[in-house]
């Protein structure tokens, strides 16, 4: 595909964890070599055995450092107004996420505060958010709207969240979260409310071009499957992938549900059941774990991670970063909560921030991996082993980012 003669960049005594399945442990090439064409991955191996007329316009010298590809945040919710310090107050002093949400407070807090907000505002707090992330290596960040509840103001945080991906150096998938609450003009009418999203604001947002995918929220709290199904039956007319949070307070078929439209993913899932693990698994729907809104909630039911592994359903790690459930800025952390709490290995954890984040945001054939022809996401740790990225807390030893073949300077 690219001739060695017309590379753009060469890294070499590197390590590198190409996160390829079915070989060595995280895809392990020592004393490897990655090189750069257009943006792209041209070529990956060990150094010894680089083509003969590679001259590419500039050679890196890695430092025995490590190469993973780019991290990816799959789930997030990082464009929003305002803050909930003092519903976590509230949650320590033994207030329930639902209680607390029945009571008006949870989402429609920051339902109002985003409204409020202008568009540079929201971005300038958003920008500060996702610069952390890229700051550990992140190179892309799916980005859901939800905090508006109106046409508006759902429109102004997926315009904020495209405006990211311009202007900062990582790539925004964007999902359109609509029916994420029920907002207060619509009280008692859930249907009504689901009418709206699926017949005003999705339509809009679609021919807008904002959205890249269609989520919603199945839960007791939010709403239930048959409204759920009204909306994606609408999203896939429209040719929109859909993805789900599922499972998270109870089981109430949403896993099922999103297989049964070859949704991308289904997210949160600690109350799944083998049913709905099984139909993900013939779907091809990726299983999204958010630890760190486990460990928020302070939520005791596990994710049925052996059920995940038996059925083979890709695992992903995401940050689901939000004011409320999971006021998160690390994915890095995710990957110690993963492995602590969920049991996965450091290997499952990192292809859940990689390989399997990819798939779950529709991007596995372009992302995720460190091979010839996918985006040259990269990013350049200063570890002995790749397990150091789930091992420790609070320490971030990302020494650089490539994105789409440019270093990206922090």
């Amino acid at each position: 595909m690219f001739e060695p003669a017309k590379w753009d960049a060469l890294w070499v005594n590197a390590d590198l964890a190409t996160m390829t399945p079915g070989g060595a442990a995280y895809g392990a090439i020592e004393d490897g070599a990655i090189a750069v064409a257009q943006g792209r991955i041209a070529w990956v191996g060990r150094r010894r055995d680089l083509p003969a007329g590679a001259k590419p316009a500039t050679t890196h010298d890695a430092g025995e450092r490590w190469i993973t590809p780019g991290l990816i945040d799959c789930h997030t919710h990082i464009v929003y107004g305002g803050d909930r310090a003092a519903e976590f107050e509230l949650r320590l002093e033994g207030a329930s996420y639902e209680e607390i949400a029945r009571a008006g407070g949870g989402i429609r807090a920051t339902v109002a505060a985003t409204r409020a907000a202008d568009e540079d505002v929201l971005f300038a707090l958003a920008a500060r958010r996702v610069q952390a992330l890229i700051d550990e290596g992140v190179t892309t960040v799916e980005i859901k709207s939800g905090y508006g509840l109106d046409r508006d103001t759902e429109i102004k945080m997926l315009r904020v969240a495209r405006r990211l991906g311009r202007e900062l150096p990582v790539t925004v998938r964007t999902s359109f979260l609509g029916a994420h609450a029920l907002p207060p003009e619509f009280e008692g009418r859930a249907d009504a409310y689901i009418d709206f999203v699926r017949d005003q604001v999705l339509p809009e947002v679609h021919r807008l071009g904002l959205a890249d995918a269609v989520d919603g929220f199945c839960e007791r709290i939010g709403f239930d499957a048959a409204q759920t199904e009204r909306l994606f039956t609408a999203a896939a007319a429209l040719g929109l992938p859909v993805k789900l949070h599922a499972e998270q307070l109870s089981n109430q078929g949403g896993a099922a549900l999103v297989a049964r439209f070859r949704g991308l993913s289904a997210d949160h899932l600690e109350y799944v059941d083998e049913a709905g693990v099984a139909a993900m698994a013939g779907a091809g729907t990726v299983a999204v774990l958010l630890p760190g809104a486990f460990y928020c909630l302070r939520e005791t039911r596990l994710p049925p991670v052996a059920l995940f592994r038996r059925h083979g359903v890709p695992i992903a790690i995401a940050s689901d970063s939000n004011p409320g459930s999971a006021p998160v800025g690390s994915l890095l952390l995710m990957l110690n909560m993963a492995a602590t709490l969920f049991r996965l290995t450091p290997e499952e954890a990192l292809a859940g921030v990689t390989r399997d984040a990819a798939r779950a945001l529709g991007l596995g054939a372009s992302h995720g991996t460190l091979e010839s022809g996918k985006v040259a996401d990269l990013a350049i740790w200063d570890i002995a082993r790749p397990a150091e990225l789930a091992y420790r807390i609070g320490w971030n030893p990302c020494q650089a980012v490539v994105r789409a073949g440019k270093p990206v300077t922090f």
